[in-house]
């Protein structure tokens, strides 16, 4: 591990992490399972059928709302908590630094604002814990969970709606709202998975995740000092440059034949109607890369908690291995003292 390493998240919140990326990835599987289900058939046999594709996307959703219920009180209730929420709000400097990166994707600044530096190879303490693209992307992927949430809840309670409204339309409404949100936030998980599983400094998986800060190397608030980041020994993997090509294009492919399915299917981003035409080849293509997308995602969470039992482990075993006390000093009256230098000694 090197400086870009840095921890950024707590015990707790690798952990949340981790079951909030499952159970969101659960979810997923199953909502698309059922919106195509004639292009995701095997998804649906896989999973006992639509009763069985239905009861898991429910049970997931619970334990979404559980996860959610949890981490809200957790958060707002400690004080350490506290002050990580305080890190996400929106601050001035975020503004600066938004500007300055379109100043500097058009050649009119130097560098990018240092509250958005990300890796680049700067250092632990010159790097933010939370860009303003990271607070950005965790408001959005909180408001859209909220209403992931509330508009599942009432679809699920439909006849509820149509009691109260008079009308299918408005449940038809809410399964489009729906629908529409999941489109936006597999676009975002799919960029998500992309952006943090194939850089090229952490490709095939990024550590700070899934590794809580205090059991990581160089994190914010180290004393030590270090005179490189450590980019000087990162390597490329050789499997690097076909493995990000072919990632980038399942992600683009996936996109936006779900994007395609839904138009085509007589709604945005659901169909009008609870009826599913025929499904096309090219479609059916593209719809399955997008869920591999979203499998390699998977597969990259758990590895990514298999490296942190690993790691953890082999931090055990070397603590263990060194000597808990001193040896004798030479005259065997107790164990021998290390005052530093003596003048002796020069």
């Amino acid at each position: 591990m090197t400086n870009l390493d840095h921890g950024k998240f707590s015990r707790v919140t690798t952990m949340f992490h981790s079951l909030l990326a499952l159970t969101v990835f659960i979810l997923f599987f199953t909502g698309y399972a059922i919106a195509f289900n004639t292009e995701l058939w095997w998804l649906v046999e896989l999973m006992g059928g639509n009763q069985g594709v239905l009861s898991i996307h429910r049970l997931a959703g619970f334990a979404l709302i559980a996860l959610t219920g949890f981490w809200v009180p957790y958060m707002l209730l400690r004080s350490a908590s506290r002050s990580n929420f305080r890190s996400v709000l929106p601050a001035p400097s975020d503004v600066k630094a938004f500007v300055q990166d379109v100043q500097f994707a058009l050649g009119r600044a130097d560098e990018r604002h240092p509250a958005a530096r990300q890796f680049a190879g700067y250092k632990a303490d010159e790097v933010p814990l939370i860009s303003y693209i990271g607070k950005g992307v965790i408001w959005i992927f909180t408001v859209e969970l909220l209403l992931l949430m509330l508009s599942g809840l009432l679809i699920w309670r439909k006849t509820w709606l149509i009691d109260f409204y008079d009308s299918q339309s408005v449940v038809m409404a809410f399964v489009a709202f729906h629908g529409l949100l999941g489109v936006i936030m597999l676009m975002g998980v799919m960029f998500h998975t992309f952006e943090h599983g194939f850089h090229p400094a952490f490709y095939p998986v990024e550590m700070k995740a899934f590794l809580p800060k205090d059991q990581t190397p160089n994190f914010h608030g180290d004393p030590d000092e270090h005179e490189t980041t450590g980019i000087e020994r990162l390597r490329r993997k050789s499997s690097w440059r076909w493995a990000t090509n072919v990632m980038g294009v399942l992600v683009v492919v996936g996109i936006v034949s779900v994007m395609m399915a839904s138009l085509e299917y007589g709604g945005y981003p659901v169909p009008d109607s609870l009826a599913f035409n025929e499904g096309s080849v090219l479609r059916t293509i593209g719809i399955n890369a997008g869920i591999f997308v979203l499998l390699v995602g998977l597969v990259l969470s758990v590895f990514g908690n298999v490296l942190r039992a690993r790691y953890l482990r082999q931090r055990r075993e070397r603590a263990q291995e060194r000597p808990t006390e001193r040896p004798p000093a030479a005259d065997g009256s107790g164990p021998a003292r290390d005052d530093g230098p003596s003048e002796a000694d020069d």
